[in-house]
C-alpha cells in the first residue's frame, strides 16, 4: 500500500518528551545505498506475554521498569533512529499506572495474564485520560473521550498498562480516493520496519508496526475489512479479527456497526489468545454483544494444541492463491498444513458476490456511526458531525489534503437514513451472499472445519502520488460476513512478510486459534524486522 515519500509534515508537532504527550516525527527519506541502522540490542525483543509475566513474578522487573525500557525503545526506535513512527501519542500516566499495578502486586498478587504488560492501542479508540481520540485527523485535535472505551476499560480492569496510542491510517481509511495506508493529518507517515520505504497497510498500521518492532507486548488494531489482517501479515505478525460483537464496539470512532471490530495483534498466536479473552463480554452500550452471551471464552488459551490440525479438513480458497511473486512460499504453507495432518480440499465457490453491496453499506453506516460518536463527545467536541469534518477539511486542506481528497466522506455525506431502501436492500445482499450463500454455504458444502487463503501479498513501497497499489488478500468475505479471521507469517519474499489466513463460521474463535497455533508452532516463520531503508 503506497504514495509520495512524505518530506514536509507541517501537520504534526516534532516528538515531545518520552512521558508527555507526543506526535510522531515524519519520516526521513531513505535509499538503498544507506547502511543499516546501528540499533542496541533490546533484552526483551520477541518476548512473550508469559516472558514477561515470569520476569516481573520473579522480582527480575516489575511493571514500572517494563514500561521504562519499552518506552526507551520507542523514543529509539520510532522517534528516533530508523523512525519507524508508529506512535502517535505516548500515555503521560503510563508509568503511574505501572506503579500502582505494582503496588497491588506486592499485595495482592496478580490480577491475571496481561497484569503489567506494556500494550499499545490504535487512536480510534477511546481513552478517558490525558490521550487524545483523533482517528488520525487534525480535526479530533484535543479531544479527550468523556469515557474509556470498553475495550480500554477491559484492559485496564486486566492490568495491562496503555503504554500509547498508535498511528492508522486517517479515518481509518475511509476517507477518500488514492489514499496511502499509514498516513494521517496527526501523525504524518508510519514506515514498514521491514523496510522503511515499503507501506504497513492499513488501517491498523501504526499497532502492526509496533509489534513487529517490539516497541510494546502486544496492540489493539480495529476492522472493517482488511484493517488488522493486511497490516499484520505485510509487518510479520499474528492479527486477529474477532467474530463482530464479540469484542465491544463503544468509544471506538467507526466506520460500520455491521462489520467494525476490534482485535488483537501480537507476535504469537498464544499471546494473541490471552488478549482476546481479556477484552470479551457483553456491553450495554454495544447491541451487537448480547449475542456473544455464552459464546465468549475468558480463557481463549484453552483451546490451543500443538496437534490442532491433526484430522482438520480445511478448505483451499484457490481463487486468492494467484498471487505470483508469493505462490511458491504460499504453496509451501499448503503442503505443510498437510503434513501436519490437515485435509486439503481445493474449492472455487464464490466467496464474495455481494460486489459495490459492501461499499453501500459503509457509505451509510459511516454517515450515521459517525455522526452518533462525535455526538457522544458532548458540546466541546472539536467537530460534532461529519459535514463539520468535511468542512474542516477544506479550510485545511494544505494540512488534511495534500495528497489525497474526501470523496468518500462527500459520498457518504449525500446519503440519507439508515431507513432507506437501497441501504436495507445493499445490507440483505451483503448478508446473504457472504453468510448463508458465502462461507457457511462452502463449509456446509465441503464439511470444513475452517477456510485457508493468503493474506495478502507483500508489502509494497509507500508511494504518495499514486496512492495504495493493493496488495491482494482474502479479508472480505469473513469482514462483510462479521465472521473472524486470523493470519499467521507464513514465510518471506525478497525479506518481506507474507501470512496464511484461517476463517470460519461466527464465534469458531477456538478452531481457528487452534490451527493456527498448530500452524505456527511447526514453521515458526516468524522474524524479527532488520529496519532495512529500502528492499529492491
Amino acid at each position: 500500500m503506497n504514495r509520495r515519500a512524505f518530506l514536509q509534515l507541517t501537520t504534526a508537532a516534532s516528538a515531545q518528551s518520552l512521558l508527555g504527550p507526543s506526535l510522531a516525527k515524519p519520516p526521513r527519506p531513505t535509499d538503498s545505498t544507506t547502511p543499516r541502522f546501528r540499533i542496541r540490542a533490546f533484552e526483551w525483543e520477541e518476548t512473550t506475554i508469559a516472558d514477561l509475566q515470569r520476569a516481573m513474578q520473579s522480582g527480575k522487573e516489575t511493571a514500572v521498569s517494563l514500561a521504562k525500557k519499552f518506552l526507551r525503545r520507542i523514543e529509539e526506535i520510532d522517534q528516533r533512529g530508523p523512525s519507524v513512527n508508529s506512535v502517535i501519542e505516548v500515555n503521560p500516566d503510563a508509568l503511574a499506572i505501572a506503579r500502582t499495578l505494582d503496588k497491588e502486586r506486592k499485595a495482592k498478587g496478580a490480577r491475571g495474564p496481561l497484569h503489567g504488560i506494556p500494550v499499545v492501542i490504535k487512536d480510534n479508540i477511546d481513552t478517558h485520560d490525558r490521550m487524545m481520540t483523533t482517528a488520525g485527523s487534525l480535526a479530533l485535535l484535543g479531544s479527550i473521550a468523556p469515557k474509556d472505551s470498553f475495550v480500554a476499560q477491559k484492559l485496564r480492569e486486566a492490568g495491562a498498562v496503555i503504554l500509547a496510542k498508535t498511528n492508522l491510517s486517517e479515518w481509518a481509511n475511509f476517507r477518500g480516493n488514492r489514499s496511502t495506508s499509514g498516513w494521517s493529518g496527526r501523525g504524518g507517515q508510519t514506515n514498514n520496519p521491514y523496510a522503511l520505504d515499503r507501506n504497513p497497510s492499513g488501517s491498523s498500521s501504526g499497532s502492526a508496526a509496533a509489534v513487529s518492532a517490539n516497541l510494546c507486548a502486544a496492540a489493539i488494531g480495529t476492522e472493517t475489512d482488511g484493517s488488522i489482517m493486511s497490516p499484520s501479515t505485510v509487518c510479520g505478525i499474528v492479527g486477529l479479527k474477532p467474530t463482530v460483537g464479540l469484542v465491544s464496539r463503544s468509544g471506538i470512532i467507526p466506520i460500520s456497526h455491521t462489520q467494525d471490530t476490534a482485535g488483537p495483534m501480537t507476535r504469537t498466536v498464544r499471546d494473541a489468545a490471552i488478549v482476546l479473552g481479556a477484552l470479551t463480554g457483553v456491553d450495554p452500550r454495544d447491541s451487537a454483544t448480547e449475542a456473544s452471551r455464552g459464546k465468549a471464552a475468558r480463557d481463549y488459551t484453552q483451546f490451543l494444541d500443538s496437534n490442532g490440525l491433526r484430522g482438520a479438513r480445511l478448505g483451499v480458497a484457490r481463487r486468492y492463491f494467484q498471487s505470483g511473486v508469493s505462490e511458491k512460499v504460499l504453496s509451501a504453507a499448503l503442503e505443510e498444513l498437510k503434513r501436519l495432518g490437515a485435509t486439503l480440499v481445493d474449492f472455487t465457490d464464490e466467496l464474495g458476490r455481494y460486489g459495490a453491496a459492501e461499499r453501500e453499506v459503509m457509505l451509510y453506516e459511516f454517515k450515521a456511526d459517525l455522526n452518533a460518536y462525535l455526538a457522544s463527545l458532548g458540546p466541546r467536541a472539536p467537530v460534532r458531525t461529519l459535514q463539520d469534518v468535511i468542512e474542516f477539511n477544506e479550510r485545511n486542506k494544505e494540512k488534511e489534503l495534500p495528497y489525497f481528497g474526501q470523496e468518500t466522506m462527500i459520498r457518504a455525506q449525500e446519503k440519507g437514513p439508515l431507513t432507506e431502501k437501497a441501504y436495507l436492500d445493499a445490507l440483505d445482499q451483503c448478508r446473504r451472499l457472504s453468510r448463508k450463500e458465502g462461507i457457511d454455504a462452502v463449509m456446509d458444502k465441503h464439511q470444513l472445519d475452517a477456510i485457508v487463503s493468503p493474506s495478502g501479498g507483500p508489502a509494497g513501497k509507500t508511494d504518495h502520488v499514486h496512492g495504495d497499489r493493493g496488495v491482494g488478500g482474502s479479508s472480505g468475505p469473513a469482514a462483510v460476513a462479521g465472521y473472524p479471521n486470523i493470519t499467521v507469517p507464513a514465510g518471506q519474499v525478497m525479506g518481506l512478510p507474507l501470512g496464511l489466513s484461517f476463517f470460519g463460521r461466527a464465534y469458531s474463535e477456538p478452531t481457528l486459534l487452534k490451527l493456527a497455533f498448530a500452524f505456527e508452532q511447526a514453521t515458526k516463520f516468524r522474524k524479527p524486522p532488520k529496519f532495512f531503508p529500502a528492499i529492491g
